[in-house]
């Protein structure tokens, strides 16, 4: 007997489903990220269930009002075309306007653009992934510093709070500072990932990347930045990255004033 597909709330219990779905697509997300979104967004994580089985999601992380993500679209091959990636964007879209979210945002692939296009989002600027196993580093990560003395940093430069996300990050991951930026790594599925960085200047950024590099075992790594950010574009191919992926930002509501000349590095699609 079938089931009419349902959207439900996405629980603890379906984060292996969940984490099978961008498993299939090959994205970078571990499980652990999966838990993390659901830790930060208990409320806003949704999927579609069909006889008893996660076959779609889609996640809302709220920063404030002020602004709302929206990642992890994701559809069981066996279910697609189907219409599950629409019903459940509509569903997502229409409880952040129920909690009066100013500003939707999204990194988008070019197969969800024309989607995401029909609901009004628009394309703000693209958004890179870059990836390689760069050289090795011989930098000492200095001391001193607090994550909590860049949060207001943060903040102007990301344009919305995200204090707990940063935390929660900090929390399953490292965190490099000096006296003009920090940065926050973690694993990934199939590389260490590179980012949330924000900075004030290239110089810092550099000292922040090559002490990331030289405290992790050799390894691929992954950079997520905005190209509209000449110096980080110009630092990821001195230090040997290159393009791998190719995703557009895109909005939907009232426009978010940020300061994309500091941001170094994304938290990643999901996050922002």
């Amino acid at each position: 007997m079938k089931f009419t597909p349902q959207i439900r709330l996405l629980r603890a219990a379906d984060v292996p489903s969940a984490f099978s779905l961008s498993t299939l697509a090959d994205w970078n997300q571990t499980a652990e990220d999966w838990g993390c979104l659901l830790q930060l967004a208990p409320e806003s994580c949704f999927c579609v269930e069909i006889d008893g089985n996660v076959a779609a999601t889609a996640t809302l992380l709220c920063y404030g009002q002020e602004l709302a993500w929206i990642g992890m679209v994701l559809t069981h091959p066996e279910h697609r075309r189907q219409g599950l990636a629409r019903r459940l964007l509509a569903h997502v879209i229409e409880h952040a306007d129920k909690m009066g979210t100013r500003t939707l945002k999204l990194d988008a692939t070019e197969h969800g653009l024309p989607l995401y296009e029909q609901f009004g989002f628009v394309s703000e600027q693209r958004v890179e992934r870059w990836s390689s196993q760069p050289a090795e580093f011989s930098r000492t990560p200095r001391t001193g510093y607090n994550l909590q003395d860049w949060l207001r940093a943060d903040l102007d430069a990301f344009g919305a709070d995200r204090s707990n996300l940063l935390n929660a990050l900090l929390r399953k991951g490292n965190c490099f500072l000096n006296d003009a930026g920090y940065l926050l790594t973690r694993a990934g599925r199939n590389t260490m990932h590179l980012g949330p960085l924000v900075a004030m200047s290239r110089e810092s950024t550099r000292d922040l990347l090559e002490s990331a590099i030289a405290s992790a075992d050799p390894g691929a790594w992954s950079w997520d930045l905005l190209p509209s950010n000449k110096d980080a574009l110009a630092l990821a191919t001195e230090l040997g990255f290159s393009p791998a992926r190719r995703l557009v930002r895109m909005s939907r509501g009232a426009k978010l004033q940020s300061n994309d000349a500091m941001i170094f590095a994304t938290a990643g699609f999901e996050f922002g």
